[in-house]
């Protein structure tokens, strides 16, 4: 039996994989899916109004999802429209991420849910907590393990190139913009080099950003944190399928290094992203940092090296170390 109470079918190695674990068994309720999906929908259009509004004024990006922006469109429900470039570019990468899990346990056979939206009224500079899937039977082999931790941010990350690459074509050069709000955005590598291609010469702090730039921004984001080598996050699962029970050393390594990360930044160039690091460090140590049981103990190999290493050339492409500070930190 598994740990979750489910019959598992033992391995067959002899055929070179291993059995299916579970056909799923748990129905699907489509209404609570549907449901956070559309609440979901509200609070990212809410706060992409907000972003068309400052962006057409040439004002740094307006983050507010305060009760205001919401008392907004309730007098107004026609400023929605400009907020929906933002929300569904952000949803549709979001999901991509999500459908990639899903249809790699699918796949395997895994029971897998389908994918449950996070909305987030207030407080937070996206306008959702973002999407999962949950995984609710073993899986029993590394192969199956890989396949499934990457598909998610290849998905994602495919996804988000055509929306950055249009996102920043829709941006414009204002002097001075990114000083002149409370908050600034951090530059992954991917975003600067489309920048470069887009505007030769202008530094980043000159460059407004475009709400679906900035949904795309969020994707590069999402993309990164979600490699973050360690315990139940993507990278985590794909540095387990290369080595194993070594891998909850290197994920103690990493959330560590996110603590130190924090520590540095409070005292040094970022307040505010210091504490996102610090509060990441402690719920990866809570929640994140055990990996799975995997019966297999063959390595992955063949492509999937390759796609590994591809997995990689994602994270340093999109990984900034102050994804956001506040002016003069």
């Amino acid at each position: 039996m598994s740990s979750n109470g489910y019959p598992i079918t033992p391995p067959n190695f002899a055929e070179g994989h291993l059995s299916p674990a579970l056909i799923a068994t748990t129905p699907p309720r489509y209404w609570l899916h549907a449901l956070l999906l559309a609440l979901t929908l509200v609070t990212t259009t809410v706060l992409g109004s907000g972003l068309a509004r400052s962006f057409a004024e040439n004002r740094p990006l307006d983050f507010v999802t305060d009760l205001s922006g919401y008392m907004r469109a309730f007098h107004d429900p026609q400023s929605l429209a400009a907020g929906l470039p933002f929300s569904i570019t952000l949803l549709v990468i979001l999901l991509a991420h999500e459908a990639g899990h899903y249809l790699a346990a699918r796949y395997y056979r895994v029971d897998a849910s389908l994918p449950y939206f996070l909305p987030m009224p207030i407080f937070t500079f996206i306008g959702t907590m973002g999407a999962f899937i949950r995984i609710r039977s073993a899986i029993l082999s590394r192969k199956s393990l890989f396949d499934i931790g990457v598909a998610g941010p290849v998905a994602g990350f495919v996804m988000l190139l055509a929306p950055l690459a249009t996102g920043v074509s829709l941006s414009r050069i204002v002097p001075g913009i990114a000083e002149r709000g409370e908050v600034v955005l951090g530059t992954p590598l991917l975003l600067r080099l489309v920048e470069m291609a887009q505007f030769p010469g202008v530094p980043t702090a000159n460059i407004s950003l475009h709400p679906v730039a900035y949904a795309a921004w969020v994707g590069l984001l999402a993309t990164a944190m979600n490699l973050l080598p360690i315990g139940q996050l993507d990278g985590g699962h794909i540095l387990y399928s290369f080595i194993g029970g070594w891998a909850k050393y290197t994920s103690r390594i990493f959330i560590v290094g996110l603590a130190s990360l924090g520590v540095y930044q409070i005292f040094t160039t970022s307040y505010k992203a210091g504490y996102s690091w610090l509060l990441w460090a402690v719920l990866l140590t809570i929640f994140g940092a055990r990996n799975p049981s995997i019966y297999d103990p063959r390595p992955v190999t063949g492509g999937r090296v390759w796609l590994g290493l591809f997995a990689l050339v994602m994270f340093v492409l999109c990984f900034t170390p102050v994804p956001l500070r506040t002016t003069g930190l």
